[in-house]
């Protein structure tokens, strides 16, 4: 593939910020229109809808810190979207189920997920996207190893 002076120019870091950031733009301008913001729609997607989520294994799964994510806990129970549940295999721990109203949210949700990924699809290549795949599979790997950054002792 031929590359432009354009992407010589332009740092990985970069590319994959401003894609984010307008993905994010993307998603909460759509997510207004159901009286959401992507947060809320993430976490909706993120709690089983039969079964519920253990609270504690949220944050994780969502890849969070647990002040955020208790604020957009006690967001989304206000609205109605969640309700809080002892966890019957652990007496200390709660679940979190989703709500009818809870679950009618998380499938809009879904539904805009899905058409992002649908029209991505329709534009991008099977190739390019399995490259793009591949590449963001590469970058986890190499910070999980900590091979980017080596840490060095000085005495």
């Amino acid at each position: 593939m031929h590359q432009t002076s354009y992407m010589k120019d332009l740092t990985i870091d970069y590319a994959l910020r401003a894609t984010w950031q307008a993905v994010i733009k993307m998603y909460n301008e759509e997510a207004k229109g159901y009286g959401l913001t992507m947060a809320i729609g993430f976490t909706l997607l993120s709690i089983d809808p039969k079964k519920g989520t253990p609270s504690t294994a949220l944050g994780p799964k969502m890849g969070m810190e647990a002040t955020s994510l208790s604020r957009i806990l006690k967001s989304i129970e206000e609205r109605g979207y969640i309700q809080r549940k002892p966890n019957p295999k652990d007496g200390r721990g709660v679940l979190i189920h989703l709500t009818a109203l809870g679950l009618e949210k998380r499938k809009d949700s879904k539904d805009v997920v899905l058409r992002f990924n649908e029209v991505v699809r329709e534009n991008v290549s099977d190739e390019d996207l399995q490259g793009f795949f591949k590449t963001t599979e590469v970058i986890n790997k190499l910070i999980l190893e900590k091979k980017i950054y080596i840490k060095t002792t000085t005495n």
